[in-house]
């Protein structure tokens, strides 16, 4: 699927045309602007070029190495060489959507005019990235300082027409053949330009505007989770009264309260629980204070959302040049901004799945669950009903909760102690990719189990739930004796993967986000 053109210039990208393009394949252009700002900054690198004195990156070696004169028959060289040594990550190869945010996100600093490369080396990424064709990049490599520089490193190379890519078939071939076939000429780098290729957090920054993207759809989908499980474990919704919400006014709080009140409404299973029968004095806390964990979620990740608006707003480079010519050596490409918002990320995902679990065995409790057969078995005993689903959930709660631990206080030297402090953020932004699967998945099993206890109750559940658990029974049957669950489970995964679940709600209450 392409979409509209997405356009990068001296400006801001928007956080929608880095998934749009690292997704959905948007076509990228280059605006007059930035060629024109990219023109002035490269004359002032090439005046340097001449000059006796040392200019790092321009004339010296780099890092550890900086203190290193270069000859200028060697400079084009050096540059190359830089390229070629950094391209040295290891390991699994990377998502496709990763690789190719990042070389946007590298392309929009270039587009900048703070980096000093010439225009045509913009250019030559932006062609690469239309063409469809991704560098392989494996997972090991960054330490997000100095610039997640071995993965930036491979996208280099293969704008060099060296290493291997993905071509837009998603076949394995040589850089040089997939340039080719593509009609882009290979890049020839000159002064400073490797540098400005490899010098930057844009792996990790990618990835977070990826991960902020998906949780915008993950959170109200938990929401409407929680309401599912409240309406099969006959809960209460006067606990989600916007006046009492008002009363603690956390932003996030207040939106998941009310999408849960949205998703209660009408149903004739919480209305029970106001009858005489229902003793209940109060639900349990995974039930009660869903919108204060879920609202929590939602304003960490509004946090989140700023730092990345001041990243993709930033010129990340090392040396820079400054709007008045200056060529200044800086610390902008250490991590820590954005390792710092990744690891708070991965904190607040475990925490949903965590009481998304929760809820899930309560359902399936006997002792706790208000009526629902044990397991939500329909023969307990001959029958297993969801057991294991929960266990599932429980081994997935689990390796969220050590995904958790922050990679932003884990720095290493490197560099022989030149770049003694660095920011792991590249390790951050790994591992939330993951959490946020995980969490996907916890969620999609409430669902699932949710689904079944209202299926198993004599009352009507509220509109919106109705229009959920029917969009997941055109893939899932209704309860019933033990089946094969794996299949279930992976189709309500992709139920809340794919969107679906948030879309069968807002069916019936088109303002749930």
């Amino acid at each position: 699927m392409r979409t509209q053109v997405v356009n990068v210039g001296v400006g801001a990208l928007s956080p929608e045309g880095v998934v749009a393009v690292a997704r959905f394949d948007a076509p990228v252009e280059i605006t007059a602007e930035a060629v024109a700002a990219m023109t002035a900054s490269r004359a002032i690198i090439d005046d340097l070029a001449e000059d006796i004195r040392p200019h790092y990156g321009v004339s010296t070696g780099f890092g550890a190495l900086a203190s290193k004169s270069i000859p200028t028959a060697l400079r084009a060289q050096l540059q190359a060489s830089l390229v070629r040594s950094h391209a040295a990550s290891s390991g699994a190869e990377v998502e496709r959507e990763v690789v190719r945010a990042t070389m946007l996100l590298r392309l929009s600093t270039l587009a900048t005019g703070r980096t000093g490369v010439r225009p045509e080396v913009a250019q030559a990424y932006a062609a690469v990235l239309n063409a469809g064709i991704t560098p392989v990049v494996s997972e090991y490599g960054s330490l997000g300082c100095s610039g997640d520089l071995a993965p930036l490193a491979h996208c280099a190379l293969a704008v060099m027409g060296e290493g291997a890519v993905r071509d837009a078939s998603g076949a394995l071939v040589d850089a040089g053949a997939a340039l080719e076939a593509a009609g882009i000429t290979p890049v020839v780098l000159r002064e400073k330009e490797g540098l400005a290729l490899i010098n930057g957090t844009d792996g990790m920054l990618g990835m977070l505007v990826l991960a902020i993207h998906d949780l915008a759809a993950l959170i109200p989908t938990a929401d409407i989770a929680s309401a599912l499980s409240i309406e099969a474990l006959r809960g209460t919704d006067a606990v989600f009264a916007a006046d009492l919400q008002a009363l603690r006014p956390h932003p996030g709080q207040a939106a998941s309260a009310a999408v849960i009140r949205s998703v209660l409404a009408g149903s004739e299973i919480v209305a029970r629980g106001g009858a005489t029968e229902f003793t209940r004095v109060q639900d349990a806390y995974s039930l009660r204070c869903a919108p204060q964990v879920h609202g929590a979620v939602r304003d960490t990740v509004s946090h989140a959302a700023l730092v990345a608006s001041r990243e993709l707003a930033s010129a990340v480079d090392n040396p820079v040049v400054t709007l008045d010519g200056r060529v200044e050596s800086n610390g902008n490409f250490h991590g820590a901004p954005v390792g710092y918002a990744l690891d708070f990320l991965a904190i607040a995902v475990a925490d949903l799945a965590s009481i998304s679990e929760r809820r899930t065995d309560r359902m399936l409790d006997s002792a706790r669950s208000h009526g629902l057969p044990p397991f939500l078995a329909d023969d307990p005993g001959v029958d297993s009903g969801h057991m294991i689903a929960q266990y599932t959930q429980a081994g997935i709660v689990s390796e969220l909760k050590r995904l958790a631990v922050p990679a932003s206080v884990d720095s290493i030297p490197t560099s022989a102690m030149q770049e003694d402090h660095v920011s792991m953020g590249w390790s951050a932004a790994r591992k939330l990719r993951r959490a946020i699967d995980g969490a996907q998945r916890v969620v999609a099993v409430e669902i699932l189990t949710a689904a079944r206890g209202i299926d198993l109750r004599a009352e009507a559940p509220g509109r919106v739930a109705a229009a959920v658990v029917a969009g997941l029974r055109t893939d899932v049957l209704g309860p019933g004796t033990d089946r094969y669950l794996a299949p279930e489970i992976a189709a309500a995964v992709a139920f809340v993967q794919s969107g679906a679940a948030l879309a069968a709600a807002r069916t019936v209450v088109e303002e749930i986000a």
